[in-house]
Parts: C-alpha cells; sequence; structure tokens
C-alpha cells in the first residue's frame, strides 16, 4: 500500500509578523485604556467631589489640565512600554531592520491614541456619565473609521495614522500621512479648548 504523501507548510516567523501582530493589538488597548478612564470625571460629578476643590478656589481650567495631564501621560507612558517591549522582543529574537520607519509608524499610532484621549476628555466634559461618554468617543471614532472607507476621504482623516504596517512593509511613505497627522493635531487642540469652555460652564 502506497503511503499518502504528506504536504507540509512552513511559516515564517520574523519581526515583521510580531510588528502586524502589534499593529492588531493597538485598537484594542486604546478601547481597553477609553473603557478604563471614562469614568475620570464623571465619577467626580457623581460624588460631588470637585465642589470642594472648586469652592477653595481652584480654577476649573486646572482641574482639567491637570486630568488632561494625567489621561495623556498615562497613554504615553503605557504605549511606550507596549513597544518598547515588542521592539526588545524583535531585537533579540530577528532583527527590527525589516520594518522601515519604525518610529514614524509608531508615532503616528501614539498620535492616534492621543486624539481618541482628547475625544475624552471632551465628551467627560459635557457628559454627566462614564456611559456617555463612551458613546461620544466611540462614536466619533467610529465616524471617522467609517469615513476612512472613502479614498478621496483617506488621507485627510486620523485613522489614517493607525496604518502604521503599510509604513513598516514599505507600502506607503511619511508624506502620505502628513495631512492625517495635520488632522489630528488640529482636533487634539479644538477637543481641548472646547473642553476648556464646557468644562468652565458645567453645573458641578
Amino acid at each position: 500500500m502506497a503511503n499518502a504523501g504528506l504536504v507540509t507548510t512552513t511559516i515564517k516567523v520574523d519581526a515583521m509578523t510580531s510588528w502586524v501582530q502589534f499593529y492588531k493589538n493597538i485598537p484594542i488597548g486604546i478601547i481597553v485604556f477609553i473603557l478604563i478612564t471614562s469614568g475620570n470625571f464623571t465619577t467626580e460629578y457623581e460624588k460631588g467631589t470637585l465642589i470642594p476643590i472648586v469652592t477653595r478656589g481652584l480654577s476649573r481650567h486646572k482641574i482639567l489640565v491637570a486630568k488632561a495631564v494625567f489621561l495623556f501621560g498615562s497613554w504615553t507612558v503605557l504605549y511606550v512600554i507596549c513597544f518598547g517591549i515588542t521592539y526588545g522582543y524583535n531585537a533579540y529574537f530577528w532583527d527590527n531592520g525589516i520594518a522601515k520607519h519604525l518610529g514614524f509608524a509608531a508615532a503616528c499610532t501614539w498620535l492616534f491614541g492621543m486624539w481618541v484621549v482628547a475625544l475624552l476628555i471632551f465628551f467627560s466634559s459635557v457628559s454627566k456619565s462614564s456611559s456617555q461618554v463612551l458613546m461620544g468617543t466611540g462614536g466619533v471614532a467610529l465616524g471617522i473609521y467609517l469615513l476612512g472607507m472613502f479614498p478621496k476621504l483617506d488621507a485627510f482623516l486620523p485613522a489614517k495614522l493607525m496604518r502604521g504596517v503599510e509604513l513598516l512593509q514599505r507600502v506607503g511613505s511619511p508624506k502620505d500621512y502628513y495631512a492625517g497627522i495635520a488632522a489630528a493635531g488640529m482636533m487634539v487642540l479644538v477637543c481641548l479648548a472646547l473642553a476648556m469652555v464646557c468644562f468652565d460652564r458645567k453645573q458641578l
């Protein structure tokens, strides 16, 4: 009886494989971060803990800036840790040189996260509950993602910044991301400015 031939397939695993997985996991990380921090403002509204602070003379602008710095800083630290672990892991087992524009791609993804956090801060300044914050932040982020499906709009939206794998694989170049970077940066500033105005008028 003839032995049946066996076909074996070898899957090549290298640094690029690891980086592709890293960028697939980042959206999940952002969602978890937003879920955890969505009550940063609203919990204090519900408990009334901000009222004594404001009545003692601390300006609302300083409160908002302090919370914004905490949220932006937390996202930055966590992202740097995740990126650093992946980079070190790949450098030890393989070679990160296979990935093109590694630093630029990482910066784009970080900026996208900063944009989402800015949305969180804005909706926290106008919402009464964490569920409203999540709906607002998630709704805008989803809307931007859907608009990115239109080729003519894609390059001008922050969602473009999440496609770092295209840079690593030399499918795209940094100049393709400049408009998205400018849009994300401007929207961060607008969100913070609006948050300042809304938080200053909010009934605590």
